[in-house]
């Protein structure tokens, strides 16, 4: 398989193999006038297998979004067909608006207007939970 280099975009690289959809929903990739490429199940020595989306247009990239998803993703930023930056991700303390409250209790059922909000409980079990009801998100 030949997938062509980069001149100008972004690489989003050792994401968990399986997830490479949630990111191109999350990011709403679909929507984007230039060349994706979704490369899935790519063998890796480090992760065993992995997924990697390489966009071929400069963007900006949701950050929060892509470390609720998977904490351990690399961002690469290609220019002039060079890697100019690589950011590693974290877990964000906070996301709004990525996932949705599962509680048919909490208000976010009711108030429609209100923005989904789920905060970091637990690092090391990647634990999110909703800031109205507590209920736990994924």
């Amino acid at each position: 398989m030949h997938i062509d280099s980069i001149k100008n975009g972004v690489v989003i690289d050792h994401i968990k193999a399986g997830k490479c959809m949630d990111i191109y929903k999350h990011l709403e990739l679909d929507k984007l006038d230039c060349t994706v490429a979704i490369i899935k199940n790519v063998s890796s020595k480090k992760m065993g297998r992995k997924d990697i989306i390489k966009i071929d247009s400069e963007m900006e990239v949701d950050l929060e979004v892509l470390g609720y998803i998977d904490p351990n993703i690399t961002v690469n930023i290609i220019k002039n067909e060079k890697l100019c930056e690589k950011k590693k991700l974290t877990l964000p303390a906070m996301i709004k608006d990525v996932v949705k409250c599962k509680n048919p209790r909490c208000i976010t059922t009711t108030e429609q207007d209100l923005p989904h909000i789920f905060k970091l409980t637990n690092a090391e079990t990647e634990t999110y939970r909703c800031i109205y009801c507590e209920s736990k998100a994924k």
